[in-house]
C-alpha cells in the first residue's frame, strides 16, 4: 500500500490515488487499514480524540474567518464547498419565519403584507452550523409591519 509520503505529488499536496483511497476509506467503500497492518496508529486515548476534535473546530473557525474575508467569489465558494463536505453547512434563511434562537436580527424592512411580517427578507451575514450545532447565527433583515 502506498503511503502519503511515498507519492509523486508536489510538496504539500496529496496524490490523486492517495486522495481517492482516503475518500473511499472514509465513505466505507474502500479497504480500510486495520490495527494489525504496519504503520497504523489508532487513537489510543480520550485525550488524543479531544485534541483531534479541538483541532477540527480550530480549522473550521479559521476557514470561516478566511471565508468572511475572501475577495474572490471562487475562493469563497471553494471554502464553503469544503466546509460542506465535512458537515459544516451555510445558513441563509431567506423566506423562513424569523426565530431569535437561530437568527440574529440586523435590521427590518417595512411591509404592508401581513403574511410577510416576521419573515426573513434577506440574509446579511451567512450563518453556519456544524451538523446540528450552531456555530454562527445568520444576521438577517426581517419584514416588519409598516408604521402608520
Amino acid at each position: 500500500m502506498t503511503g502519503l509520503g511515498e507519492s509523486e505529488a508536489p510538496t504539500g499536496e496529496i496524490a490523486a490515488a492517495d486522495l481517492a483511497r482516503i475518500i473511499a476509506e472514509a465513505e466505507g467503500t474502500g479497504h480500510a487499514m486495520v490495527a494489525s497492518e504496519p504503520g497504523v496508529d489508532l487513537l489510543a486515548t480520550a485525550g488524543e480524540l479531544d485534541r483531534a476534535l479541538a483541532d477540527r473546530q480550530a480549522l473550521i473557525q479559521l476557514c470561516l474567518y478566511a471565508l468572511d474575508r475572501a475577495r474572490s467569489n471562487g475562493v469563497a465558494q471553494r471554502l464553503e464547498d469544503g466546509l460542506a463536505a465535512i458537515g459544516v453547512r451555510a445558513l441563509r434563511p431567506d423566506g423562513e419565519r424569523f426565530d431569535p434562537a437561530r437568527h440574529e436580527a440586523g435590521g427590518a424592512v417595512a411591509t404592508d403584507d401581513p403574511a410577510l411580517e416576521g419573515v426573513v427578507a434577506e440574509t446579511e451575514v451567512t450563518g453556519f452550523a456544524d451538523q446540528e450545532r450552531l456555530l454562527r447565527a445568520p444576521v438577517v433583515t426581517v419584514y416588519a409591519k409598516r408604521a402608520l
